[in-house]
C-alpha cells in the first residue's frame, strides 16, 4: 500500500481504538443503516412485545412464563414506541438535515 500524504487533521476516538479525518462525510449506507436498525426496533416492539410464544422449543416457556409474570400494558409499549419513535425522528433530522459546525470536535 502506497503512503498516502493528507493535510487534514486526523480525529481520535475510543482512546486510539478508532480514527477518521477530520471533515469526511458519514456514508450514507451507514446513516441507513442507523435508522433501518431503529425501524426494526419499533417492529419488534410490537410483533414480540408478549415474547416468542409461536416457537417451537421455547414457546411453551415463554407463555409459562407470561403466565406468572406480569406482560407490560399497552399503555407501556406505546410510551416506548413514542420514545423510540422521536428517536428515530431526531435521528433522521440529525442525518439529513443538520450540518456539521467547522469548528466541531
Amino acid at each position: 500500500m502506497a503512503t498516502e500524504k493528507h493535510d487534514t487533521p486526523v480525529h481520535e476516538l475510543a482512546g486510539g481504538w478508532i480514527t477518521e479525518r477530520k471533515g469526511t462525510p458519514v456514508p450514507l449506507f451507514l446513516k441507513l443503516t442507523y435508522i433501518g436498525f431503529c425501524l426494526f426496533g419499533l417492529y419488534y416492539l410490537f410483533a414480540w412485545y408478549k415474547g416468542e410464544t409461536g416457537h417451537a422449543s421455547r414457546g411453551a416457556l415463554v407463555t409459562l412464563f407470561n403466565q406468572t409474570s406480569q406482560v407490560p400494558g399497552m399503555g407501556w409499549i406505546i410510551f416506548l414506541a413514542a420514545v423510540l419513535g422521536l428517536y428515530v425522528i431526531g435521528l433522521f433530522w440529525y442525518v439529513f438535515a443538520a450540518k456539521e459546525e467547522e469548528g466541531e470536535e
